[in-house]
């Protein structure tokens, strides 16, 4: 796991981003907020205990795409509880074909994975900002990772937020894993990336 900071002005209340695959902090970089923010992602291993979330108040886990499958492992096996769970574009099945992408696609994906696959990949998701360079290998092997840790145990979130036009998690596959959760489900009219320029941390969080 790597993390970094994207604000710290040592409030009381903390959001932890749990990023998605490859990506990076950009997609979240253009969202306010006045707490502090702290950005999870690099799951080949999710050996980080965050001690850094003691010191608040408040913790709001915020968790996108393979993050959110991601996010439910480590809360699990570390037996935190946040004050607050949201999940946007994923589940807790990152490989399988009724609930979340079809394996023999990750596979192909991780298998065939180049910076011009990875464009295309962008492209698909609705990234509206640069992407970093991509370090393939690694890249590769944490999507291995994902696949080979396999679903989470079942977990409740306070929020989930389901994009409309989802090319990359099937926003049908989406709808079908959280159908127990349908109560705190909401659609959102956007692709896989569904964060923009101008919105605040607190619209995904409520």
């Amino acid at each position: 796991m790597k993390k970094q900071w994207l604000a710290r002005s040592g409030t009381a209340d903390l959001i932890l981003i749990f990023g998605g695959w490859a990506l990076g902090p950009a997609p979240f970089q253009q969202l306010s907020s006045e707490h502090d923010q702290l950005f999870v992602d690099d799951y080949i291993r999710l050996d980080d205990p965050l001690d850094e979330t003691s010191d608040y108040d408040r913790v709001t886990l915020v968790s996108f795409s393979f993050g959110v499958v991601s996010a439910a492992h480590w809360v699990n096996d570390f037996n935190v509880r946040p004050t607050r769970l949201v999940a946007v574009g994923g589940t807790l099945y990152p490989a399988d074909p009724r609930w979340g992408i079809a394996p023999e696609m990750i596979r192909a994906t991780a298998d065939n994975l180049t910076e011009a696959s990875f464009s295309k990949f962008c492209r698909r998701a609705g990234l509206d900002v640069p992407a970093r360079k991509l370090d393939v290998p690694k890249a590769r092997a944490e999507l291995n990772a994902v696949i080979a840790r396999g679903p989470a145990r079942a977990l409740s979130f306070d929020r989930i937020w389901i994009p409309q036009h989802d090319r990359i998690i099937p926003t049908s596959a989406q709808e079908a894993a959280w159908k127990d959760q349908a109560s705190v489900v909401r659609g959102v009219d956007a692709p896989h990336v569904p964060f923009r320029k101008g919105q605040n941390w607190t619209e995904w969080c409520s």
